[in-house]
């Protein structure tokens, strides 16, 4: 801080939160007739769930099948294979008959990992212009009970400290504590969330101690297109980014000086109602350190195509978005694309779905996977069309045949057909393969998608109540393959953190009772509480896969959060409240309005 002109200093708390997703943990425990282990489990990552079973019980991982139809709901905390399972397995294996067990409600609520919980002490050097010099943070991670992945956490936490600027230094510590709670994990955005949170409330805080308006300090610091790629001094390697443009857009979209100007005037009224703006800019790791995943991608006899990949859906539209990848490539149409996946027996291996890696990762092994199918294809057609392979050419009916020659051309199902046949297919082809590709895609490193988001609230200063009146959400997850299902990311993203900047905390008596284990006690917002989302994109393709893609999934949990949070204490901010902790219930922003009237 030797260099800094201004040093701003700030103690924030990232509440625990409770993943509550619709469909709770179960397992159906069942054996196949060779009787070996057949689970039914709502997870994220079939595979995660076999390997330790497999190796638990001493078992051929090639006997225990895991499946995973039609999960309700992740959000992380289904990530890992919990102990009740191998728990029922046990109990099957010992009575030599099915089980089926599904927790209630209470019992996901205190045995599921939770999400966040960081205290992160934070100070910011400035010059007085604005320019960011350092950042010195100090987190405190309560790690529960057993800890698990929720220890390491902070390490991403770290890992996106410098966050979207141009900040020369920056120190950060950790230290991970157990507690006889539940465990931490990962939850939607693990650890990324939590820097976005601290670094966006800090800075806030600095406009506010200098008088610059909160968009124009952020601008002032934004590292800047042409740098990229660039490694970040807490060893993050940026891919491509253009965090203007998104503030920008944003701020077009919001109507950023009208409401400014309208928070002015109902100031000038001594209006109780106070309007508040919040804004955000982040960027985000997706697919960090899960870089590799399976794809495959085969013609059926019918001239219908099956694909298969090592994710696994949970309510993402994984089927939708990589049918569009097959049907675009080999000109079929998407309902004639069959997508296999979340079935250990059907797919060889796989990472699951995790840190927003699905699209970027599993999608570019079946764009690859498609790729080389074709590339088969135009050599089997050149073959049996006696052409020349440079002239063969899919054309827009669906046909692999001479460019220019739309008769001399074959269907998929006469590709495939002639595939199979020794007799007609070229000689050095020596296996019965048949027109199929299956390959592993290796992206090498994540992808790092950013974005802005403004907040806009009303907060009673009688009796502290905040309204979300509007939330914009501009998220650049690279090229945009499917705006509906990207729309729904950020939708579910924005409303999850929107609960936890409004609503949501777990908390425990002083005994370690939880006093949140159920429903009535743990507030979800429904639709109800909450506008209409207004999102919209930025693209910025990344170089790394040939897609362009990054995630999204985890977007709007990060970007949302810190841009509500500022905005109530913009609202306050007149009174001389400088900062107010998560979650803001109309209690905890009444009490504050109190204590600093009281001064």
């Amino acid at each position: 801080m030797a260099e800094a002109e201004v040093v701003v200093s700030g103690r924030f708390v990232n509440q625990r939160v409770a993943p509550v997703p619709m469909e709770p943990n179960g397992i159906v425990v069942e054996f196949d007739k060779e009787k070996n282990l057949s689970l039914t489990v709502p997870t994220q990552a079939p595979f995660g769930v076999r390997d330790p079973v497999a190796k638990e019980f001493g078992l051929d991982p090639e006997k225990v099948r895991v499946r995973a139809p039609a999960v309700g709901g992740g959000f992380g905390a289904k990530s890992g294979c919990y102990v009740e399972y191998l728990v029922a397995i046990s109990a099957a294996r010992q009575l030599a008959r099915p089980i089926k067990w599904t927790e209630t409600r209470s019992e996901n609520m205190l045995s599921m990992y939770h999400g966040r919980g960081q205290i992160q002490y934070v100070d910011m050097g400035l010059k007085r212009d604005g320019t960011i010099t350092a950042v010195k943070v100090h987190v405190i991670c309560e790690a529960g009970a057993y800890p698990s992945v929720g220890a390491f956490l902070p390490f991403l936490t770290r890992t996106m400290a410098q966050g979207v600027y141009e900040i020369p230094k920056v120190e950060f510590t950790s230290v991970s504590a157990a507690t006889n709670t539940t465990p931490t994990a990962a939850y939607r955005g693990a650890g990324r969330p939590e820097a976005t949170a601290f670094l966006e409330r800090i800075i806030d805080m600095a406009a506010d101690e200098l008088e610059i308006d909160p968009v124009e300090i952020r601008r002032r610091n934004f590292i800047a297109p042409e740098k990229f790629p660039l490694t970040t001094v807490t060893g993050a390697n940026y891919d491509v980014g253009d965090f203007n443009k998104a503030l920008t857009e944003a701020c077009r979209i919001s109507g950023y000086e009208e409401l400014r100007a309208d928070q002015r005037s109902r100031r000038e009224r001594g209006d109780t109602i106070e309007l508040g703006i919040g804004v955000s800019t982040y960027v985000e790791i997706t697919a960090g350190g899960q870089f590799q995943e399976f794809g495959a991608v085969k013609i059926q006899s019918d001239g219908t195509v099956e694909a298969r990949v090592g994710t696994s859906s949970h309510g993402q539209g994984h089927a939708t978005a990589f049918a569009m990848i097959v049907a675009e490539l080999l000109g079929v149409a998407m309902e004639d694309v069959r997508v296999v996946q979340s079935d250990t027996a059907l797919v060889p291996r796989g990472s699951g779905t995790s840190g927003s890696r699905s699209l970027q990762i599993g999608g570019s092994a079946i764009y690859n996977a498609s790729v080389e199918v074709l590339e088969k294809a135009k050599v089997l057609a050149a073959h049996l069309l006696e052409a020349n392979p440079d002239d063969i050419v899919l054309h827009d009916n669906a046909r692999v045949g001479v460019s220019g020659v739309p008769a001399s051309a074959l269907s998929w199902a006469d590709l495939a057909a002639a595939a199979h046949d020794p007799a007609r297919r070229p000689a050095e082809w020596t296996d019965d393969e048949g027109l199929m590709s299956e390959l592993d895609f290796n992206q090498g490193d994540a992808t790092y998608p950013f974005g802005a988001h403004v907040a806009v609230v009303e907060v009673d200063t009688e009796t502290g109540r905040v309204n979300l009146l509007r939330h914009i959400a501009v998220d650049d997850c690279g090229r945009v393959l499917n705006p509906l299902l990207v729309s729904g990311q950020q939708h579910g993203g924005v409303g999850q953190g929107a609960a936890q900047a409004l609503y949501e905390g777990v908390s425990y008596d002083n005994d370690g009772n939880p006093l949140t284990g159920n429903l009535m006690d743990y507030a979800i917002p429904s639709a109800a509480e909450f506008p209409s989302f207004e999102v919209s994109n930025t693209e910025t393709p990344t170089p790394l896969n040939p897609l362009g893609a990054k995630g999204i999934g985890e977007s709007g949990t990060i970007g949302s959060t810190p841009a509500i949070q500022n905005a109530v204490v913009d609202a306050l901010s007149a009174m001389g409240i400088s900062h107010v902790d998560m979650p803001l219930l109309s209690l905890r922003v009444w009490q504050t309005i109190q204590d600093t009237r009281a001064k």
